[in-house]
């Protein structure tokens, strides 16, 4: 049976329909939240400038070679020039004829190496894609292929409508990373198909069913460092999804799990952030994959990363891939962290460092993890509660940035509600709620009350209705008011939300109606 995409079940919210909802949202936009940022840091797909091999003089590009804008003319003339010069040397037969064709490709390759905006238009139009496929044909000289993959790797890394015109040329840019390929060529061809993958679903489901995964997952099993990071980047961009078939597929290959586990331990920053993304994929669309990973090593490695590690590139995707853990069912979170166990004690402390730190998108990923430990068991709620995390989240919560500021809203919130029975509302934990809101959380709840953010506003509204419900001795309507808490609902009743407007009126009927007040 194919294996589905995955759907929590096991945030616990502060309201149980509202909050079901949200984590079955943040679920399933785990994927895309982790592509927009991987974005920000590089580009879904590369261009290729320096070579994958050191043994070509003349396989990088020096800065002074780079066209500036008002060149862009003449470099699509001299691109246009190369291609018909490749053209004339690969129908040439005589004497010479495999120097020639390389030094054809060379050029058209550097051509398309010497922009920002590679001159890719140009050269398809001059019709390099059938000639590069000729050039790609078996048992020709690895500098030949190499140059040929080179020229199509950054072909691939322009528009999609120029990237769609590789299709001819994936079967062969498959086929050659076998085992009788050089690894030069085999990671060559491994950036151009990453680059393809990267463009959309419907090209990654083409390079599927010709093979690709499989063929991209035996690179991850040598000890090369560069082919095994070419290999996971392009595998991260090749199961992305939304489809997790690739993502299960993956990882029931023979050796895969624990080859991720020791590029992760072993591998330099570099290698382990290509590596952790696929795990960030791995752990956002397959539940075959996390199970399997979560009886790995995976959780200790992420950890000690976390505690170890300064680079900004890797910790994001350390970070989502341990929240993708502990987001999953409940018993997953409670295999992976134990509570009164080392690891777990460990996993918050370097939960803590991240909340730490000057980086504010570590903070965000630190309190979307957070909040989906404080998802779980009565006991996890407490370890976060007791630990050196809740003055940072209070302090974020009142001055962090507003979508910090919701990411630690619902660490707060879940850390004060235990599941109730059926369909009910959840459960008060009366310590920890009495001591947030005396700690000064109840400002920075009604801020999200007044903000035009839908899903701020409704946990905003979530956590007043415990407030007014919750607090001991009727204390909580005396809060509320003393924050111009009714003022902030009172704008919900004419708002086209229903569903806010619904909640809004009822907290302000049922708490402050015309008896409030009347027995001071």
């Amino acid at each position: 049976m194919a294996d589905e995409g995955l759907v929590s079940h096991k945030r616990d919210p502060i309201k149980a329909s509202v909050g079901n909802a949200a984590a079955q949202r943040r679920r399933q936009h785990a994927v895309t939240v982790g592509k927009e940022r991987r974005e920000a840091l590089m580009r879904t797909k590369r261009l290729c400038r320096v070579g994958v091999s050191g043994d070509f003089d003349e396989a990088s590009i020096d800065d002074s070679d780079m066209m500036i804008e008002e060149d862009q003319a003449i470099l699509e003339a001299l691109t246009s020039a190369a291609v018909e010069e490749l053209k004339l040397d690969v129908a040439y037969q005589g004497k010479g004829a495999t120097e020639k064709r390389v030094n054809a490709l060379r050029e058209l390759r550097r051509f398309l190496s010497r922009s920002e905006f590679p001159p890719v238009e140009a050269a398809l139009q001059a019709g390099a894609i059938p000639l590069l496929i000729q050039c790609l044909s078996f048992g020709s000289p690895d500098e030949q292929l190499l140059e040929a993959a080179w020229c199509l790797t950054n072909i691939a890394a322009g528009k999609p409508e120029e990237t769609k015109a590789l299709l001819p040329a994936l079967p062969l840019l498959v086929a050659h990373l076998g085992e009788k390929s050089s690894l030069h060529v085999v990671e060559q061809c491994a950036w151009a198909l990453g680059n393809v993958a990267g463009e959309s679903e419907e090209l990654r489901n083409v390079l599927l069913l010709q093979g690709a995964l499989p063929a991209l997952a035996r690179m991850l099993l040598p000890n090369k460092r560069s082919t095994v990071r070419t290999a996971a980047w392009a595998l991260s961009n090749l199961i992305k999804g939304p489809d997790p078939r690739a993502a299960t597929e993956l990882i029931k290959i023979d050796g895969i799990p624990d080859r991720i586990v020791r590029h992760l331990k072993k591998g330099d920053d570099e290698l382990a952030t290509e590596v952790a993304w696929v795990v960030v994929y791995l752990t956002a669309l397959s539940n075959v994959a996390t199970t399997i990973l979560a009886k790995s090593d995976l959780v200790q490695v992420l950890v000690e990363i976390l505690d170890m590690s300064t680079s900004l590139q890797l910790l994001i995707p350390v970070l989502r891939s341990l929240g993708n853990l502990v987001a999953g069912e409940p018993h997953i979170t409670n295999f992976v962290l134990v509570v009164r166990h080392a690891l777990t004690g460990d996993a918050i402390q370097a939960l803590v460092k991240c909340l730490k730190s000057e980086h504010r998108i570590l903070n965000k990923e630190a309190a979307w993890v957070l909040s989906n430990i404080a998802a779980g068991s009565v006991e996890h709620k407490r370890l976060i509660y007791s630990s050196e995390a809740m003055p940072l989240l209070l302090n974020l919560l009142s001055k962090a940035a507003f979508d910090i500021k919701k990411e630690v809203a619902y660490v707060l919130g879940n850390i004060c509600v235990a599941p109730a029975e059926g369909s009910g509302r959840p459960n008060v934990i009366l310590d920890h709620l009495v001591n947030l809101v005396h700690g000064g959380c109840l400002t920075g709840f009604l801020d999200l009350v007044r903000s035009a953010d839908v899903e701020a506003a409704r946990l905003g509204l979530q956590f007043i209705e415990l407030v007014l419900r919750g607090m001991p001795n009727g204390e909580g309507p005396k809060l509320v008011e003393r924050e111009d808490g009714i003022d902030a609902m009172e704008r919900y009743q004419f708002h086209e939300n229903e569903e806010l407007r619904s909640m809004a009126n009822e907290l302000v009927d049922s708490y402050f109606g015309e008896e409030y007040g009347l027995d001071e």
